[in-house]
């Protein structure tokens, strides 16, 4: 989808559908007031037979409005004035948007900087417009013989203002349709099945985006990792026939000496759960065990498509999860790079086994902070489910950053206990840890091993497992945490 800023009156721009507001108390938000005055109270006169409707979401186009320039109006509620939150808003705009493409629009112009929603500024309407706008136009259909024609879905979407905008919004535009652009590719990786998004194509991706954007990218083979001394990586990938690959990212916007941001991804593009074998029921949905690299290939393409002025580091440790001859049995112990063994009481508990070896590999960056992304834990499904990431954080103020940037772009988090009492919980008689912890409180024992991995500096870690993807009849990657990492790296450059 393309999108822009449009200086026109509502009543003036010629477009397929321009879409405008009405609230709860019958009052019309700007741009809709001035297209019922040029179509003479054409829409008052709607609104007093009672044929629109300011509840929230609720939405009706009209056609061939008299005095019009467009097409199409598309009158859609906000609810009670003046209580229109970020939710309420893409709410109502997701509406909108749907209903003005089902309706047969190819483009329309959506006057949503005038919406009465005192939380956001004007740059804040801007760029979630074009998220939600983003949001609604995705498909993914590259494996159907049969394409879908394209009906109900908008290929332009024109931002709308009665006023000059400013140039906060105009940026705005164009980082929100960069950070769409990251999401679509989480969401295009996350899709592919395990037998074409192996490790050497999440590599080939992570190249493309290199020499695309002009950032660094090395990709370490089998020989590398084992010189690097990471046993326990490789105890994963050792029953599989796809090789395993540590792709490392170097986006270096910033200045020499900034410290970068180190983004570790989860790698895993099909997890059998090993020797100790999943239920056959949905281990389809397996192959989005490799959303946590997903999510960091789709940050890189956000933010270099803004060229934010940041020092980032991309790390994905990627493999298969397979039972053969030769994978590692559940009471194997292996090493890890940092020297500390590991005793393996389960092998679908592997997601850890490959980010402890990469957590270890980032303190030669001397990073500001660390953050790993995961589908870690079906635990944290039970605690969250599927609305917030499970968060946990050596560092308030890193937890805090992440909570604010999360907000702010509706890809939230919760913040859950890393204390040091959990770590009881993964003692082993025969090495320094086990890689489980038992059944209570298994998302955050899991957050324990890897915090035994990550204490030389600021760390975080994202339990993604019941918000990278949908399950059901409309099952998908989510593209989380997408939004939520680029909006901590574009805060932080900011500042």
């Amino acid at each position: 989808m393309e999108f822009s800023l449009k200086n026109t009156a509502a009543e003036r721009v010629r477009s397929a559908c321009v879409i405008v507001g009405l609230y709860e108390d019958d009052t019309f938000s700007p741009s809709a007031k001035a297209i019922d005055d040029a179509s003479s109270g054409y829409l008052g006169s709607l609104l007093q037979r009672g044929d629109l409707s300011g509840k929230r979401a609720q939405c009706v186009l009209l056609h061939s409005v008299p005095a019009v320039a467009a097409a199409r109006v598309l009158v859609v509620g906000l609810g009670k004035a003046g209580e229109l939150t970020l939710k309420g808003f893409r709410e109502a705009l997701a509406a909108a948007v749907k209903a003005a493409a089902s309706g047969g629009a190819k483009e329309a112009v959506a006057y949503t900087l005038e919406w009465d929603a005192p939380s956001l500024s004007t740059a804040d309407r801007a760029s979630h417009t074009v998220l939600v706008g983003s949001e609604s136009a995705y498909r993914f259909d590259r494996f159907k013989s049969k394409k879908d024609p394209g009906n109900g879905v908008l290929e332009r979407l024109g931002v709308g203002a009665i006023a000059k905008t400013a140039q906060a919004e105009t940026r705005a535009v164009a980082q929100a349709a960069a950070l769409g652009e990251g999401i679509a590719l989480a969401k295009d990786l996350g899709n592919l099945p395990g037998n074409v998004c192996t490790p050497s194509h999440l590599a080939r991706t992570a190249r493309e985006l290199a020499k695309t954007h002009g950032f660094k990218t090395t990709v370490l083979e089998q020989k590398d990792i084992e010189k690097l001394g990471m046993g326990s990586f490789l105890s994963v990938t050792q029953g599989s026939a796809e090789p395993p690959k540590f792709i490392v990212m170097e986006y270096m916007g910033g200045g020499k000496k900034d410290k970068p941001v180190v983004l570790v991804g989860k790698g895993i593009t099909f997890d059998t759960g090993g020797i100790s074998l999943k239920p056959g029921a949905d281990m389809d949905e397996m192959k989005y065990d490799m959303s946590g690299a997903g999510s960091v290939l789709g940050t890189f393409k956000a933010i270099a498509g803004m060229g934010l002025p940041l020092n980032v580091v991309g790390l994905i440790p990627t493999c298969e999860n397979m039972p053969s001859g030769t994978a590692v049995k559940p009471g194997d112990i292996v090493t890890s790079m940092s020297g500390q063994t590991i005793e393996i009481l389960n092998t679908d508990a592997e997601g850890r086994l490959i980010l402890c070896d990469a957590l270890t590999y980032a303190e030669r960056y001397n990073p500001a902070a660390v953050i790993d992304i995961a589908t870690l834990t079906g635990a944290c499904v039970i605690a969250l489910g599927h609305v917030v990431t499970g968060m946990y954080a050596n560092r308030d103020e890193l937890a805090r950053e992440l909570e604010d940037a999360g907000n702010a772009v509706w890809d939230r988090v919760w913040r859950m206990p890393l204390l040091e009492d959990y770590q009881e919980q993964i003692k082993s008689p025969f090495a320094d840890m086990a890689n489980i912890g038992g059944r209570p409180a298994g998302s955050v024992t899991a957050a324990c091993f890897l915090a035994r991995f990550a204490s030389k500096y600021a760390w975080a870690h994202l339990d993604i497992a019941g918000t990278a993807w949908k399950s059901g009849r409309d099952k998908g990657s989510t593209g989380r945490p997408v939004p939520l990492l680029t909006s901590y790296l574009m805060r932080r450059a900011a500042r």
